[in-house]
């Protein structure tokens, strides 16, 4: 699966002026931390292709209970000032933690599709029938590596960070595929996870899919084996 564990942190939102600077940022400094705290397993992260948000972040944890673990809630307590600088930039926040409910193929592709949407309930009836069907039709198909279902935790408490840049917009239902193809990949979405299909198992607020390229990714087994802490580059704009 390209999913390498059974749960994630799923980010949505864009960013107010130089995203070469917020790139600059996160690949330096952020992932590195983040990857540093136990229960981080991999971190994705997606441009929009076209449209808005621009970015799509999929940080793979080991449970949704890292969302309150110690670890994890002293560093959101203590951002750094390069984080400082950037959490007022950005917009648009949609965050939170997912389990990962049904997937199917494996493998990570270039290209990936987003659907999101809410579910009234434990959305069992969905849940069943995408992984009985849909999800298994859909990784059949030329083009698509893998696809998954995951269905939201309670959302993660406030913090020091948050509120640098304001509360965080809930995380829905998700469903997200990824492939060698953007074509097919966007076939498969349409012909497996239509708005009808989607409605009729009890979905609502069903979004457009969202087109993602594949930008930039780490584990947490790399970053053990970098240094940490080090001078960016002179090229790096930190404040």
């Amino acid at each position: 699966m390209a999913l390498t564990t059974d749960a994630a942190m799923v980010l949505y939102y864009d960013i107010a002026g130089d995203t070469a600077d917020h790139d600059d940022w996160h690949t330096f400094e952020h992932l590195h931390e983040r990857l540093s705290i136990p229960g981080f397993v991999r971190a994705t992260r997606w441009i929009a292709a076209p449209g808005t948000p621009r970015y799509l972040i999929v940080y793979e944890v080991d449970a949704v209970d890292v969302a309150t673990s110690p670890h994890y809630l002293a560093r959101l307590a203590a951002p750094t000032p390069w984080t400082r600088a950037m959490m007022p930039r950005f917009r648009g926040m949609v965050r939170g933690f997912c389990t990962v409910v049904a997937s199917a193929g494996y493998g990570l592709g270039r290209a990936a599709v987003s659907l999101r949407f809410s579910v009234d309930g434990d959305g069992a009836r969905l849940r069943d029938t995408l992984a009985r069907a849909a999800l298994p039709a859909m990784a059949d198909r030329r083009g698509v590596a893998s696809v998954h279902l995951l269905a939201p935790a309670p959302p993660p408490p406030m913090t020091a960070e948050q509120a640098l840049r304001g509360r965080d917009l809930p995380m829905g239902w998700l469903a997200l595929a990824t492939g060698d193809d953007a074509e097919a990949l966007e076939a498969a979405v349409r012909a497996h996870l239509d708005r009808a299909t989607l409605e009729a198992l009890g979905a609502a607020d069903v979004h457009e899919p969202s087109r993602h390229a594949f930008h930039y990714t780490a584990t947490a087994a790399e970053v053990a084996r970098a240094p940490a802490n080090v001078v960016p580059p002179s090229r790096f704009r930190s404040p």
